[in-house]
């Protein structure tokens, strides 16, 4: 039997469980896969954290090195995400230059930080126009098993959430300082199969998908911002209904990313 067969009756599966209120793993349409993370993953990384979302695992890596503030932000340091996918996480990965996935989970990532306004930019400034603390988070799928946007968010607010500033190491301070994290946004994505929208979306699932669409939410209910992928749409009910689930979602993986914090 070929591939596009067999591909094709799992989706026919997946859409008719989703159909009956069921799917492939038992799971409800609003409930999560376990959630899983170990901060300080990387010792020699300024910040890092190992977030897993069922059998998804993605490391996000912090480093800050002293360089120069944009000349239109010249009282702001800088942040810049990347996003890894390791072709030996999954068969659809291949080497080469960043794939239009890799740039859509650092683009979305990158997004709901900004627009949370994590990290206070301007406390990142050393000297005005001169001097600023440049922060890369870098991400790296290291297993694809569905559901990388909220997998990898996790993981690089987590790891910011456990950075150190390494002043005294580019000698601008007599000491070491945490990085201030103010906000912790979090992402939640949706699928829908057929009539039914559900949560954390396994590999076959996204395949089966018609729309996909990721919340990000804040500690102070706000929702700071939105990705829709794939072909497929979403009512306006749908989003408000997707929305509501995903401040409550928010709010326990909120406690997870900073269990163990300083």
């Amino acid at each position: 039997m070929s591939e596009e067969v067999t591909a094709e009756i799992l989706t026919t599966h997946i859409l008719e469980l989703a159909q009956a209120g069921k799917r492939l793993d038992g799971r409800g349409a609003d409930e999560y896969r376990a959630v899983s993370l170990e901060p300080g993953f990387v010792v020699t990384a300024d910040g890092s954290a190992l977030a897993r979302i069922g059998d998804t695992a993605v490391l996000a890596g912090v480093k800050l090195e002293v360089g120069k503030p944009f000349p239109d932000t010249p009282n702001a340091g800088v942040l810049t995400t990347n996003a890894e996918l390791v072709p030996l996480s999954s068969p659809t990965f291949e080497p080469g230059p960043p794939t239009p996935r890799a740039i859509e989970v650092s683009r979305v990532v990158d997004r709901s930080i900004r627009a949370a306004e994590t990290i206070d930019l301007t406390k990142l400034c050393v000297t005005p126009g001169e001097k600023s603390w440049v922060c890369y988070v870098d991400l790296h799928v290291l297993d694809h098993a569905g559901n990388l946007i909220d997998t990898a968010q996790l993981a690089a607010v987590t790891a910011l959430h456990h950075a150190i500033v390494p002043a005294k190491r580019f000698e601008v301070g007599e000491a070491d300082y945490p990085l201030a994290v103010q906000h912790t946004p979090i992402e939640c994505t949706f699928v829908r199969l057929g009539d039914t929208i559900v949560v954390d979306p396994t590999f076959d699932e996204e395949l089966a998908a018609q729309g996909r669409l990721t919340v990000a939410t804040d500690e102070v209910n706000r929702v700071v911002a939105m990705q829709k992928g794939l072909v497929g749409a979403f009512s306006p009910d749908d989003v408000k209904d997707c929305v509501r689930r995903a401040f409550q979602h928010g709010d326990r993986m909120r406690a997870i990313a900073r269990g163990g914090s300083r």
